[in-house]
C-alpha cells in the first residue's frame, strides 16, 4: 500500500532544530519522510541522514525525497545504532537529530502488517520484516508470566493476568495465528465493564506486544545515551513521544544529561567532575495545537521535548 503519513508537530520540529544550511542532521525515524523533506529543503551544502528500520518506509521516502536527493542519505538501520551510522559517514558529531517515536500511520493502516486490532492479519507487528521475533512467537511461545509482565508494564493493562491466562488456555488448543483471533481472546478474558469502555479492549495489549516485538523501550534508552554525545555544541535533539513510557525515558535521560555535579550537598568541593551536557529547552513538552488536531487526530498524544548541546 502507499506509504502516506502526516508528520506530527512538523513546524514545531523544524523550529526546534534551528537548522543551519550547511549543517548535518539525522532523522532517526524517517517514516513518511515529512519531517525529512522540510529539513532537507532548508539545507544547501549540508545533508540529512534518514534512518528507518522499515524497508517499506525507506522505499517510500526515496520517492518522496527525490527532488532533494542530493542532500539526503538513506540508511536501513535501527536508530539506536547512532554510533555505527555516523561512523559509516566518517562523522564524530552532527548539528541536530530528530526522533518521532512509535508506530507510523502507514504501519497501522496496512492490514497485512498485523499492527492493527481493527482488521484481520497474520500476527506479525515487526517494524523490520527481517527481524526474527514476531507477535506470533510472543503470543504462542512466551511463558504466561512473561506475557502478564509485558501486558502490564508496556500496555499498562490492568487485566493483564486474566488476558495472559486466557492466551495460555487458547494456545494450548491451537496456535493463535491472526490479529482478530487475539482480539477475541482478549475480549473474552475481560470483565463486562471493561468492554463498555470508550477505548478498544485490545488497544493496550496490542501496544504492549508491539513494544516487545520491536524492543522499543530499550532502543529508546540506547538512542538517548548515544545521541547526546554525538551532538556538536549548539546542536539540537528533538524527540516526539506518544505514550507515557516513551516520554518518561526521554524526559529522564534529558534531565540526567542536564545535571551538573552529583556530589552530596555537604561535600566542600566537587569530586565527581560531572558537568551538564545539555540545556533543556522545553520545560514542558510541546503538544499539538487544536488546528493540527483537526487535521491529524493521531497527534493528540504527541509530546515534543527539545534539548541543546552545551559547549
Amino acid at each position: 500500500m502507499e506509504f502516506v503519513h502526516k508528520s506530527v508537530l512538523l513546524q514545531a520540529c523544524i523550529e526546534a532544530l534551528n537548522i543551519r544550511p550547511d549543517g548535518v542532521y539525522l532523522d532517526g525515524t524517517l517514516g513518511g519522510a515529512g519531517h525529512s523533506l522540510e529539513i532537507a529543503k532548508q539545507l544547501t551544502t549540508g545533508f540529512l541522514i534518514g534512518v528507518d528500520r522499515d524497508p517499506q518506509a525507506l522505499q517510500a521516502a526515496k520517492e518522496k525525497l527525490a527532488k532533494v536527493s542530493d542532500r539526503v542519505r538513506l540508511v536501513h538501520s535501527n536508530f539506536k545504532e547512532i554510533d555505527m551510522i555516523l561512523q559509516s559517514f566518517g562523522l564524530d558529531q552532527i548539528d541536530g537529530m530528530l526522533f518521532d517515536l512509535g508506530v507510523s500511520s502507514p504501519q497501522l493502516d496496512d492490514k497485512d502488517r498485523g499492527f492493527s486490532y481493527m482488521s484481520d492479519a497474520p500476527l506479525d507487528m515487526r517494524m523490520d520484516s527481517g527481524d526474527r521475533l514476531s507477535a506470533y512467537e510472543i503470543v504462542n511461545t512466551w511463558p504466561r508470566e512473561e506475557l502478564r509482565r509485558i501486558l502490564f508494564q508496556y500496555g499498562e493493562e490492568r487485566y493483564a493476568p486474566l488476558i495472559a491466562a486466557a492466551i495460555e488456555r487458547k494456545r494450548a488448543e491451537k496456535p493463535i495465528v491472526s490479529t482478530l483471533e487475539l482480539v477475541q481472546v482478549i475480549k473474552q478474558a475481560m470483565p463486562p465493564q471493561a468492554l463498555r469502555e470508550k477505548q478498544h479492549p485490545a488497544k493496550r495489549s496490542f501496544q504492549a506486544i508491539r513494544i516487545a516485538v520491536n524492543d522499543e523501550l530499550n532502543s529508546i534508552s540506547q538512542m538517548m545515551s548515544a545521541a547526546i554525545p554525538r551532538l556538536k555544541p549548539g546542536g539540537r535533539l528533538a524527540v516526539i513521544t506518544f505514550h507515557s513510557l516513551e516520554d518518561s525515558i526521554v524526559k529522564n535521560a534529558m534531565q540526567e544529561a542536564a545535571k551538573g555535579c552529583t556530589c552530596p550537598p555537604n561535600f566542600p568541593v566537587c569530586v565527581c567532575g560531572k558537568t551538564p551536557q545539555i540545556k533543556i529547552l522545553t520545560k514542558k513538552p510541546i503538544v499539538a495545537t487544536q488546528e493540527e488536531l483537526k487535521d491529524n487526530p493521531r497527534a493528540r498524544s504527541a509530546k515534543l521535548r527539545v534539548a541543546e548541546k552545551l559547549p
